[in-house]
């Protein structure tokens, strides 16, 4: 069986990297994955590139440009918007003619368009399609935000000054599904539920599978060692925040700065022997304002030395006010660190309350607060280590993620076996 899946971005975001995850997970399970992508950005033979012309760059720009100019030229929420209004035809290359199943995830920011997905259906080829985030089931947003317009129509936008854009988009999107079976595949239980509430995905077949994760790369290592590495103190508990943007509002970084305040505030003496690292673009501009020792680590690639940063916490934090499934939680659960994040969509599915972690009520700093105490001075943090290894192999672990791909995959080659 050969597999290719379709994805922007090589190795930048949380889709590309769960994208490459899968199809290692499928090469070492006894399926040809490759990946097809438009920002190429190392030497893996796997994955192959779009035609680099001018073009690519114009699909990008062009639709930005629309999208900045039914804003009315304001910046605002410009990135949170995709309209596919142009794009790549991907049918015509010799990675797609060769493939049995096409299986897409993030192909968003002038990488397909709509006209596109449609050209692809049209094949005749077995499609999946992987949802990292709502937009395949609305018109043009990524994350609802607790909007409920694509339940019926997105005719009344709330990122956009009228509704015209959005439900043209729909529009458009109805008549690119209509006719054609796609297995939608949601990363978590909570998206797979938003996904099945959808108008645009009523017919289509939705299920959930989690992303996969490689435990002989992320694992744990000795603490302290991680630490030198890392030029953080030894003696310290160490509370870890990572984001790809550490300012991203939906990361929640001003709720996780109240939860510090107040963690200090009812429990001054930690002051003494705690402190914070923070992974990723501009942990400067964060480290001023919290009331710990602060030690910003920038933005690091090098699996090797992220798996250092992980291991050397004693508690990782994600207060996202939206996520689907994080990489970052299933990352630190495989190098044994308890986490600490929101009730919010698919979080509650990796932490186990009390069992490998904490889990807080959303929106809500103290009980964020209450939850890194505990994980820290309250509970056994042994136990909590060995439930997050046990949750990460019976649950993420490369075997059984593929197995569960190829089974949809096998699913919607036999219709086509039994045609033949």
């Amino acid at each position: 069986m050969r597999v290719l899946i379709v994805n922007t971005s090589e190795r930048t975001g949380g889709a590309a990297v769960a994208a490459n995850r899968l199809m290692e997970a499928l090469n070492n399970n006894g399926v040809k994955a490759k990946m097809l992508v438009r920002d190429k950005e190392t030497t893996n033979l796997s994955v192959c590139s779009l035609p680099q012309t001018w073009q690519l760059r114009w699909h990008f720009l062009w639709e930005r440009l629309c999208i900045w100019l039914h804003l009315r030229l304001k910046r605002k929420h410009l990135f949170e918007i995709d309209i596919a209004n142009c794009g790549s035809d991907i049918t015509k290359l010799p990675e797609f003619k060769e493939a049995d199943v096409i299986h897409l995830h993030w192909i968003n920011q002038g990488m397909l368009s709509l006209k596109g997905i449609r050209k692809i259906l049209l094949s005749g080829k077995p499609v999946v399609w992987t949802m990292h985030d709502i937009w395949p089931a609305t018109a043009i947003c990524h994350y609802a935000r607790g909007c409920e317009q694509h339940h019926t129509s997105c005719d009344k936008c709330p990122l956009l000054p009228g509704g015209s854009l959005a439900q043209r988009i729909w529009n458009k999107k109805e008549r690119t599904l209509c006719g054609q079976r796609i297995t939608f595949v949601c990363c978590s239980q909570w998206l797979a539920e938003e996904a099945k509430k959808s108008g645009l995905l009523r017919n289509q077949h939705i299920v959930s599978i989690p992303n996969a994760i490689n435990t002989k790369i992320f694992h744990p290592i000795d603490r302290l060692q991680a630490r030198q590495a890392l030029g953080l103190p030894k003696a310290q508990h160490i509370i870890l925040f990572v984001s790809q943007r550490v300012t991203d509002p939906r990361k929640g970084i001003s709720y996780f700065v109240d939860a510090i305040n107040k963690l200090i505030s009812e429990h001054p003496d930690m002051q003494k022997n705690t402190g914070i690292a923070i992974l990723g673009g501009h942990a400067e501009d964060v480290a001023a304002q919290l009331a710990l020792p602060s030690y910003p680590l920038g933005y690091i690639s090098d699996p090797k030395r992220i798996v250092e940063v992980y291991n050397a916490a004693d508690v990782f934090v994600l207060p996202s006010l939206e996520d689907n499934l994080p990489n970052t939680i299933m990352e630190a659960m495989a190098c044994g660190v308890p986490c600490v994040g929101f009730r919010v969509g698919g979080i509650p599915e990796m932490i186990n309350h009390q069992e490998n972690g904490y889990v807080a009520a959303f929106q809500d700093a103290a009980d964020l607060a209450q939850g890194i105490y505990y994980v820290l001075a309250e509970a056994d943090q042994q136990a909590l280590s060995q439930a997050c290894l046990h949750k990460v192999t019976h649950c993420y672990s490369q075997q059984s993620v593929a197995n569960r791909y190829i089974e949809e995959y096998q699913k919607r080659l036999q219709p086509l076996t039994m045609k033949r």
